[in-house]
């Protein structure tokens, strides 16, 4: 895994340094030590910045840019955790200074490796991810929350033997570190799932044996819980999910009381704890996304045209999807500085991304740019911290 920055080797060794001295005037560790006690308590209590009301510090913190985060991360316990907050990703929202960062799930043209990658708000490369821990797995859940990757469940090889999982492991972008976080009450894979209100909804899928679900459970991120709540109608997998105005949207995929894949839009009303159904949904989704509280679909059946869904009046209008950029059929979303993105799935030479801009004056939305992953692209998420 490569250095984030020169600085930060700097900061590591010089710490190191500091701890060598520190150490050796370190009583050894006792129950009945005292001194040891108070020490713990001072790192976790003591001021974040000496001398400056805590209010003041951590708006001081917040303005240092999104690279430095994981070196700072390293000070003291207390920064530490105010880093992991969702304070600290407000405190920056409040002072205007949140960075975009778009993160790609790539793989290479033989589809035997992957590895996460991150780009900046200029779609310059960053840096590689360290490794997501557990086994390597597909048909898997991500969603985004105050400034976390949350990679859930999906289907995995163990000993040549095939099992849905449980699991979950967040990604903090702000630490550049994985940790794993409390399993889901049921394994499954190609389930839909999204934040909603700053809660994580998993729906439907195919659980242990193949079958089909029809369960749904939330995870709040505040008691590290997973919990049921009322089912779907129907069992529906291969489907996806997005949130609008505080209601959760299910649509695509297939069900076992349809023929073929299903255009039911199944919407879910936290506040009643209800299910309610449309008949106007999408079928065949091969990406997606949601923009400026819009839906942008592509279909298996017509990727040549973006679908777009506005959900204050469940309304869908027809965008045709220019042939500048690639003459191949098929598409992965990307989100970046209020644009869309579309990586092609093929390798191409010189092929350069399509970019959709919805705010663009009539006859100039696309435009091509350079951004693009190193690979194929499987998926991306965007983070702002």
């Amino acid at each position: 895994m490569p250095e984030f920055m020169s600085g930060k080797k700097r900061f590591t060794e010089s710490n190191m340094c500091m701890s060598k001295s520190v150490k050796q005037n370190i009583p050894a560790r006792s129950e009945n030590n005292p001194l040891f006690s108070s020490q713990v308590v001072t790192d976790l209590d003591s001021p974040i910045l000496p001398g400056l009301p805590d209010d003041v510090a951590k708006y001081c913190l917040g303005l240092v840019p999104r690279s430095n985060f994981p070196a700072m991360g390293g000070v003291s316990k207390r920064w530490r955790s105010f880093i992991q907050s969702k304070e600290f990703i407000i405190v920056r929202k409040l002072a205007g200074v949140l960075e975009e960062w778009l993160y790609l799930l790539t793989m290479d043209s033989e589809g035997k490796e992957s590895h996460w990658e991150v780009l900046d708000c200029l779609g310059h490369k960053h840096r590689l991810l360290p490794p997501m821990p557990g086994p390597v797995k597909a048909s898997f859940g991500v969603v985004v929350f105050n400034g976390k990757l949350l990679v859930m469940a999906g289907f995995s090889m163990i000993d040549e033997t095939a099992s849905a999982s449980s699991d979950v492991y967040q990604y903090d972008s702000c630490l550049n570190s994985w940790s794993k976080l409390s399993k889901m009450n049921v394994a499954r894979y190609d389930f839909a799932c999204a934040e909603v209100n700053g809660m994580v909804y998993v729906v439907g899928g195919c659980g242990i044996d193949g079958e089909s679900l029809s369960s749904v459970e939330v995870y709040n991120p505040d008691t590290n819980k997973w919990t049921l709540i009322e089912s779907l109608r129907r069992p529906r997998w291969g489907c996806f999910a997005c949130g609008f105005e505080g209601k959760l949207y299910v649509m695509g995929g297939r069900s076992n009381f349809t023929i073929g894949n299903s255009k039911f839009v199944d919407v879910y009303n936290p506040e009643r704890h209800t299910w309610c159904e449309m008949k106007n949904g999408c079928v065949m989704v091969t990406a997606h996304a949601v923009l400026e509280k819009k839906l942008f679909c592509m279909e298996w059946k017509n990727q040549r045209k973006l679908a777009i869904f506005t959900p204050e009046d469940n309304s869908w209008k027809m965008v045709p999807v220019p042939l500048t950029g690639s003459s191949c059929i098929g598409f992965r979303f990307g989100i970046l500085d209020g644009k869309l993105l579309l990586f092609s799935v093929q390798e191409e030479p010189g092929y350069r991304t399509l970019l959709y801009d919805p705010n663009a004056a009539p006859g100039s939305e696309w435009q091509t740019t350079d951004i693009k992953p190193s690979g194929l692209c499987f998926c991306s998420v965007t983070i702002k911290a």
